[in-house]
């Protein structure tokens, strides 16, 4: 399957148009059933740690919200679509566990939004991201059955706007209470930009407590499993929302002194910094921000945990526009030109492999250590770059760019919402076996095989990921003046939503069968299909003559120079 070239721009929008009049509509039971499958694929997934980052237009060099969100966690994900559906009065919704049990249920709307993917945006351009910051342990109520996952789910299929998502989900934990640790969540449409926090109130209590802000335009943030709400506005609703009792609950529980003569901070009372969460989480914070904005200064000392150091700023504004190649750059990190560099040292091997593997903590005669948790991540399942725009109508203005696997390793395609389905590589597949058929483990083979000489591997891979992203990303205007202009735009984007992703996974499919073969038995092939010695750098084997001294030669009288025999 070929690249979309301009020249095919017309024929798809004669095809769309066609097809805009023979399209199936789907019978009520099968959104039944899918509705269904769909949760459970969701909850079947053991999430780790994610990255956010969220951009508001003003800071955009394209006029759109946008949100960064890495699905970090141990699970093979499937690209969904769930569609629009109306409901019967008195209908109610199921709730699931990770296993794909009923623990609960709420009641139903007459009407519930497309939404596609794992809760990543819905019809109206409203998207969603998350971190889980954890926070005081003893708030997680278990006794409750609404997740995290749960009220991004639902409030897509129920909002048209970010501030309608945002009392969809407390209105939902006022009824229902919530289940889940803290939680700092994304949310955009195409007109505003929130981050919201919340957190339980324990076993036996109700609702939850919560705090969001809207970010203000032309400024940006990000968040990556640490809290980040401090201090906030009271009374002004324009721009801060929080529950009646965010600070009255952290007064009763002990966790606040207002006599105290300090501020209250949500971060500080629900998610207190330790040495271990700020190494963890805001270094993430500080490489995004150094890189965004390069000519403003942010302080190694507070994700080291230095006493005394000057937090991160919630928003900080970017020193240039940034568009969506720029976050795909962002979210690309091992903290590569840092003091905090992984792909140096002797845990990076002799090729720079800047991987390291889980548990990231440990503890060796009675001193606790840690490797770096980097933005780019093998654990990653999935991550999007979305686009909300009111500069478009809803259904040509939302656009999710997705990629599956680690971030360093990956590529993003387009995916519009009014997209009706996917190729199957991205709907099917488990960790249970490998599949070529699956997309996401062929972006995991093509990641796993770099491992073995990443110096000299990455490079093909990134060679590859600027060509395809370059091109997506170069056609994306004409692609989208000539849907704008057409009745027939939303099935031509959904079209080339399919094709585009179809068309990737193609094409990483022989890019991993073209680096096996060009990097086979410690080899690297040339053009010719000749095997070339592809040797380790003089740092790593100076370490290697300290490590082992009996690498060295016996010295012989005649001094002759030491020659590999030609035999292999």
């Amino acid at each position: 399957m070929r690249l979309l070239e301009s020249t095919d721009l017309l024929a798809i929008f004669l095809a769309g148009y066609l097809l805009s009049y023979f399209y199936p509509l789907l019978m009520k039971f099968m959104k039944k059933i899918t509705l269904l499958f769909y949760c459970i694929s969701l909850l079947s997934s053991s999430l780790l740690a994610c990255t956010n980052i969220v951009v508001t237009k003003g800071a955009s060099s394209n006029n759109s919200n946008m949100i960064v969100y890495t699905c970090d966690g141990e699970f093979h994900p499937r690209l969904k679509i769930l569609d629009a559906a109306d409901h019967e009065a008195g209908d109610s919704l199921n709730i699931y566990n990770y296993w794909g049990g009923v623990v609960g249920k709420i009641a139903q709307v007459p009407h519930t939004y497309k939404v596609l993917g794992y809760h990543n945006m819905n019809e109206h351009q409203v998207a969603m991201g998350e971190t889980t910051f954890g926070g005081r342990e003893e708030l997680e109520n278990k006794d409750k059955f609404l997740s995290y996952w749960n009220l991004m789910n639902i409030a897509l299929q129920r909002a048209t706007t970010a501030r309608e998502a945002i009392k969809v989900m407390t209105s939902l934990v006022e009824e229902y209470g919530y289940a889940s640790s803290g939680e700092t969540f994304s949310i955009c449409d195409k007109d505003e930009a929130w981050i919201m926090e919340m957190i339980g109130t324990g076993t036996g209590g109700e609702g939850a407590v919560w705090v969001a802000m809207r970010i203000p335009d032309g400024m940006m943030t990000a968040h990556a499993n640490k809290a980040r709400i401090g201090e906030f506005p009271m009374k002004d609703p324009e721009n801060c929302l929080h529950s009646e009792n965010v600070i009255s609950f952290a007064v009763e529980k002990g966790y606040f002194d207002p006599a105290s003569g300090e501020p209250f901070r949500f971060n500080d009372v629900y998610d207190p910094a330790t040495p271990a969460n700020l190494r963890y989480c805001e270094t993430r914070v500080w490489s995004i921000f150094r890189r965004a904005a390069p000519d403003q200064e942010f302080s190694s000392d507070y994700h080291r945990g230095i006493n005394g150091a000057v937090r991160y700023p919630l928003f900080i504004t970017p020193d240039n526009k940034i568009g969506v190649q720029d976050l795909m750059h962002l979210i690309r990190d091992h903290y590569e030109g840092t003091e905090f560099d992984q792909t140096k040292g002797l845990a990076a091997g002799a090729f720079g492999n800047p991987n390291r593997w889980r548990p990231l903590v440990w503890e060796l005669e009675g001193v606790e250590a840690s490797w770096e948790r980097c933005i780019s991540t093998y654990n990653t399942g999935f991550s999007i770059i979305t686009q909300s725009r009111n500069h478009f109508r809803d259904e040509l203005g939302g656009v999710v760019w997705y990629g599956v696997d680690d971030t360093y390793f990956t590529c993003y395609a387009p995916v519009y919402i009014c997209t009706d389905s996917v190729p199957a590589a991205y709907k099917k597949g488990s960790l249970k076996q490998f599949n070529m058929s699956s997309a996401w483990w062929v972006f995991n083979l093509v990641a796993n095989y770099c491992n073995t000489k990443y110096s000299y591997i990455i490079k093909d891979i990134q060679s590859e990921q600027s060509r395809i992203e370059s091109k997506f990303l170069n056609q994306q205007d004409s692609i989208e003046s000539i849907a704008n202009r057409s009745k027939a735009g939303s099935k031509l984007l959904s079209m080339y939503s399919y094709e585009q992703l179809e068309y990737m996974f193609q094409e990483w499919t022989t890019l991993s069968g073209n680096i096996i073969a060009k990097y086979n038995d410690g080899y690297i092939q040339n053009e010719q299909g000749r095997p070339q010695n592809a040797w380790y750098p003089e740092e790593w084997l100076n370490r290697s003559m300290q490590d082992n001294s009996g690498v060295k030669m016996p010295e012989w009288g005649n001094k002759q120079k030491t020659k590999e025999p030609e035999n292999h």
